[in-house]
């Protein structure tokens, strides 16, 4: 097996043409390379910025995998692929040498990598600017997406993980409570809010590409407040799949709800389009019950999130414009490659411009490790989260995704390892679904329920039971 690094599938593939992408940062300093001290000094409201140290998940220190992400030009995506046109892809086996070493349950955990935003949310007492650091976690939730091009192991029915973040006094369980169709459902606590949901990710793939719409309605409650918000996720693409450089794009429209106010945050997240120019763009407005405008929201999915007022906003952008026309009438230099005119004066919005100052940041991502790329361009949090100590392995549940062998063994860069083994897990999960229905026995999750939602009324939601952290597992199945 060749064991060289490589930095994604791009490997797999001719490079014909590049994803039209903006650069986005990931290590070192932020995007705009500004401090709090600078946004002070701009007129801008300084915000915390997370740190690569802030969390603290009891047990986990790691700063890189025990081994690298293996070369793939070997392999081809494409033979797995080219009988899957417009099917849904859940039920489909792939080489573990596409995957990445973690379950989707933990993958979704990667959820509250940004939680503060809700305790910030919680502790405010205006909810214009509740909305507004709900909003933020909604986009910061998708963040870790960017370049994580390799599937994550399907859980097996009945898998559990929990993940506890001692900084924020916060706990998360979540369980794989149905196989077909696959449903991953969580339950998040902490003083200051809950965060529950479940996802259904549908998977198709349309021969360039592969679609992904996690299905699921999520929830929030900000207790100090006693308000729930729901939302649903946008969808996703990975483009390029047979000729170019693999990218992926979130996109949709993300309607948050506060069902005790009545405001409504309504999020554009924009496809790239011609060019690029709307690539991993996001604009959209908070309004009140009567549907009146009070705060635009815009940034990028992937790097930061702003608020203005509204009319303050429309005069920024106008001004810009106005600049950059300027600016063209009296230099010489070329106009960039490739770019119609139409589009040179939209091309993006510089929120650390002086038309901007009024600006508020809300969130900005936290800048990834140096060696990202030769660890599946995991965050540091995405590396800690299957992370096994000796301590761990004392109290948590015998169905925990970290004792998982199959992803242990690609996680030490063992891929005909943790290919028997995830033959010999399937095939075990198989028997037992066998036996099941002879035996005309029926399947309950342990740590779920399915009823319905109090406020939007959606009858396939699934409820936390309670009493996972009371340590007693004698009824967890045997899964491994």
């Amino acid at each position: 097996m060749d064991t060289q690094v490589t930095d994604g599938f791009a490997d797999m593939h001719v490079s014909e043409k590049e994803p039209p992408v903006q650069p986005v940062n990931h290590v070192g300093s932020d995007k705009h390379g500004t401090t709090d001290q600078e946004e002070e000094s701009n007129g801008k409201q300084p915000i915390t910025r997370s740190k690569s140290a802030d969390f603290i998940i009891p047990g986990c220190h790691r700063n890189k995998l025990p081994g690298a992400m293996l070369r793939r030009d070997q392999f081809s995506l494409w033979t797995v692929l080219k009988q899957c046109i417009g099917k849904e892809l859940s039920k489909i086996t792939m080489p573990v040498v596409f995957n990445e070493p973690m379950s989707f349950l933990q993958r979704m955990s990667e959820y509250v990598e940004h939680a503060q935003l809700l305790i910030k949310a919680d502790s405010t007492e205006d909810p214009v600017d509740r909305m507004k650091y709900v909003a933020a976690f909604v986009l910061s939730a998708g963040a870790s997406n960017l370049d994580r091009l390799s599937k994550p192991f399907n859980p097996l029915l009945g898998e559990t993980f929990e993940l506890i973040r001692e900084d924020l006094d916060l706990k998360m369980v979540l369980e794989q409570v149905s196989h077909h169709p696959p449903v991953s459902a969580f339950h998040c606590h902490c003083p200051s809010f809950e965060f529950h949901g479940s996802i259904y990710p549908k998977l198709k793939f349309w021969g360039k590409s592969l679609e992904i719409a996690p299905k699921g309605l999520l929830t929030i409650k900000l207790n100090k407040h006693d308000e729930t918000y729901t939302w649903n996720n946008p969808s996703s693409c990975v483009h390029n799949l047979i000729v170019g450089r693999l990218w992926i794009e979130m996109y949709g429209i993300v309607n948050i709800i506060n069902h005790k106010t009545g405001h409504k945050c309504s999020l554009d997240m924009k496809q790239a389009g011609w060019f690029g120019k709307d690539i991993h763009k996001v604009e959209g407005y908070i309004s009140d019950r009567r549907g009146n405008k009070k705060c635009k929201l815009f940034g990028k999915w992937v790097e930061y999130l702003y608020a203005m007022d509204p009319d303050q906003f429309d005069q920024a952008q106008s001004s810009e414009k106005q600049e950059r026309r300027n600016s063209r009438s009296v230099t010489s230099s070329p106009k960039p490659e490739k770019v119609p005119p139409q589009l040179e004066e939209d091309w993006c919005i510089n929120p650390d411009g002086p038309e901007f100052q009024h600006a508020e940041l809300l969130w900005r991502n936290v800048p990834r490790p140096d060696n990202s790329a030769q660890y599946y361009n995991f965050t540091l949090f995405a590396m800690r989260v299957n992370e096994l100590s000796e301590s761990m392995k004392k109290h948590i549940a015998p169905t925990d995704s970290r004792l998982r062998p199959d992803i242990r063994h690609l996680e030490n860069a063992d891929v005909d390892s943790a290919s028997d083994e995830k033959h010999r897990l399937e095939e075990k999960q198989r028997a037992v679904r066998k036996q099941r229905h002879k035996s005309k026995e029926t399947w309950s999750p342990v740590w779920f329920y399915l009823g319905s939602h109090p406020h939007t009324g959606d009858q396939d939601i699934w409820t936390y039971k309670g009493g996972y952290w009371d340590r007693n597992y004698s009824h967890c199945p045997d899964i491994f």
